[in-house]
């Protein structure tokens, strides 16, 4: 996959692109990553990529013409263009379903606003705006970041483990299981037992439960577009009678 950014700020990425399972992901050739500065595509001398907005306003809006330019120099050799996406506050809200359908794309372009916002129609590039949240950040750059992390991670061969992405929180609707690593007991605190049993069906059948009552406890939303089996619907029903876990 070719993951594409366009921003004001592209040595914002430099620290995330180069640690960790992206520097890993690059290394291994899952993904190649590009990030481009839009002020090589503006052409005055002070490289302006914003300007005061029309009707006046607090801030600064970022300028069409550079955005337009780069991506018709981005894409126009191209027989199909990038998936292009923009990140902001009115787009959908960004989920691990998103995250997996962006992950089937050859090559993403994320264009990132800065600023008061963009002007409205550079909006018309966009194969899809996506939100993180109902609040502001500071710039499309921060946003994109998480974005790319959570499409990276769907990828065959980035996590260590094959079945990694799969067993993470909202894969499978609900949030993921309580995890421990060693020591068996810290400052009197026990990691379950079952867990040290080696028992393979009770460990499954434990996570499962604890993945069950934490969704219904933090997340109970969840529970109403979650693949429940009717195993799972007992233990849920048992949850709510107060029987606990």
């Amino acid at each position: 996959m070719l993951i594409e950014t366009l921003s004001t700020f592209p040595d914002m990425y430099t620290s995330v692109m180069g640690s960790s399972m992206m520097r890993r992901a690059q290394d291994k050739g899952i993904i190649t990553f590009k990030a481009h500065d839009l002020r090589d595509w503006t052409h005055d001398r002070h490289r302006t990529t914003d300007d005061d907005p029309y009707g006046g306003g607090d801030g600064l809006v970022m300028k069409c013409e550079p955005i337009f330019e780069a991506f018709d120099s981005l894409t126009d050799h191209l027989p199909v263009p990038p998936y292009t996406i923009f990140l902001a506050p009115h787009g959908e809200p960004f989920n691990d379903a998103l995250a997996c359908e962006l992950a089937r794309e050859e090559r993403l372009l994320f264009i990132c606003g800065h600023y008061e916002g963009i002007d409205e129609r550079t909006y018309q590039l966009a194969d899809r705006i996506i939100s993180l949240g109902d609040y502001v950040l500071t710039s499309g750059e921060l946003a994109s970041m998480v974005v790319i992390d959570a499409v990276v991670r769907k990828l065959p061969g980035v996590l260590g483990a094959e079945t990694g992405a799969e067993n993470e929180s909202f894969a499978d609707g609900l949030l993921e299981y309580p995890q421990y690593t060693r020591p068996a007991v810290f400052r009197g605190e026990e990691v379950p037992a079952v867990l040290l049993s080696g028992d393979h069906g009770k460990v499954a059948r434990w996570r499962r439960e604890q993945s069950l009552a934490r969704t219904a406890r933090m997340r109970p939303d969840l529970l109403d577009h979650a693949d429940l089996s009717a195993a799972d619907r007992e233990f849920l029903k048992s949850l709510s009678n107060g029987e606990g876990v």
